[in-house]
């Protein structure tokens, strides 16, 4: 790469949830319609959960786009897919161990297999590391049960980037991280990653370009919560970094996507897309160096609260697990008085239908005391126990600074 290149690329959340999501399909053909307009190079897009409409894209694109994968995992399908004008020399998907929680139908995010995928490519003479993801959604700010969950994710994904970009020109993650930039979650993600932003290394982002969920401009918002901001939150991104040999020439950032789609009332998705373009060229200079530069102290605090959050997740565990053995004990009392009871007749299809009802709770108690909890203990032990030794690790590189400063002071000391 001895002149400057350019890529353009795209992440959206399609919202792609069959029967429930709203005018799924008349979005998705827009969705064709602006990719194979031929603007992007490498597009990111999660909560395709049907794969046909996986398969509808692939062929609308394949003239513009023609290298794509979708990242199978779960009961339903993770929802990623990647679209590229670049070949892929690899693929690969990492599901992450804490994935929500069976039960909660209602939310799903269990069923999907969550993790995040990897695609590498050769662009011209560099090489270049694609992710995307999807972290788990953060369903009540005020009472957040999935906390525990996301920062793990964001740990774990963070990590996955860290040990398979080592020899890469440039990272790029695109995807819908469910999680604000003063959030844990981002800046565990971007420190131990070592990622940057585009959105703040653009810099000069109008204010009505910056909420990419829940905001005014989108047909999908709830009204009360515009009420409470019209702008929405931003928790939609394109982070990245270049490696050594790499310079960061320029990059833009935008919403790149129109409120409604033409000649249509509804927007594209319940989320806006991220674009960015990214200019890139050799550095011809002997000195090397990355575009990121980690501020050791705010590492350790994040890595910090996100041990905090471990603790007090194991915590609520051993008082679900009590309570899940109390209620087993319980219940299976009950079932044994049933069971030594003759009801009357008329009684007996009642009976029938208490005693299947009290066996299907005590199993259900059971599961969750003996199988699901001692999963979800070990899922947060495992993460827990990285982030000690990452904490470990960045102890010493926050000491490493506080002495470099400490030198350099007495250094000019000597000359004032």
């Amino acid at each position: 790469m001895t002149a400057e290149s350019e890529l353009q690329i795209f992440t959206l959340n399609c919202w792609g949830i069959p029967v429930i999501s709203n005018d799924r399909l008349g979005r998705f053909k827009a969705i064709a319609e602006v990719l194979g307009g031929g603007k992007y190079d490498l597009v990111c897009l999660q909560e395709v959960w049907d794969t046909q409409d996986y398969f509808f894209l692939k062929k609308c694109l394949q003239q513009v786009l023609p290298f794509s994968h979708y990242f199978y995992s779960g009961v339903l399908g993770s929802g990623l897919c990647v679209f590229s004008k670049f070949p892929f020399q690899d693929v690969f998907f990492h599901q992450w161990s804490l994935n929500g929680y069976v039960h909660k139908i209602q939310h799903g995010d269990w069923f999907g297999g969550k993790g995040i995928g990897l695609c590498t490519l050769k662009i011209r003479d560099m090489t270049v590391n694609l992710y995307t993801a999807h972290l788990h959604a953060e369903y009540d700010r005020t009472n957040d049960e999935y906390l525990s969950h996301r920062v793990l994710q964001a740990f774990d994904t963070a990590q996955f980037v860290r040990l398979t970009s080592k020899n890469c020109d440039l990272v790029i993650l695109g995807g819908d991280l469910n999680t604000e930039p003063s959030d844990l979650s981002y800046r565990i993600l971007c420190s131990e990653a070592q990622l940057e932003d585009a959105f703040v290394h653009a810099g000069n982002i109008p204010e009505d370009c910056i909420g990419t969920n829940e905001s005014e401009r989108n047909s999908y918002s709830d009204n009360r919560k515009l009420q409470l901001n019209p702008r929405g939150k931003r928790i939609d991104y394109v982070l990245f970094r270049t490696g050594p040999s790499v310079q960061l020439k320029k990059i833009n950032y935008g919403l790149p996507l129109p409120p409604r789609v033409p000649s249509c009332s509804f927007s594209y998705s319940d989320h806006e897309a991220v674009s960015a373009s990214v200019t890139l060229s050799r550095n011809t200079g002997v000195e090397e160096s990355s575009s990121y530069k980690i501020d050791a102290a705010l590492h350790k605090q994040a890595l910090n609260e996100g041990l905090l959050v471990c603790n007090e997740a194991l915590q609520k565990l051993a008082r679900d697990k009590y309570f899940y053995w109390i209620a087993s004990c319980t219940l299976f009392l009950v079932l044994l008085s049933i069971c030594s009871t003759s009801p009357p007749y008329e009684m007996h299809s009642l009976y029938k239908i208490f005693l299947s009802v009290i066996s299907a709770l005590m199993c259900f108690t059971g599961f969750m005391c003996f199988i699901w909890n001692r999963m979800e203990v070990n899922g947060i032990m495992a993460g827990k126990l990285a982030m000690e030794l990452a904490c470990s690790k960045c102890q010493g590189e926050v000491g490493e600074e506080s002495s470099s400063k400490a030198g350099l002071f007495e250094e000019g000391s000597k000359f004032s």
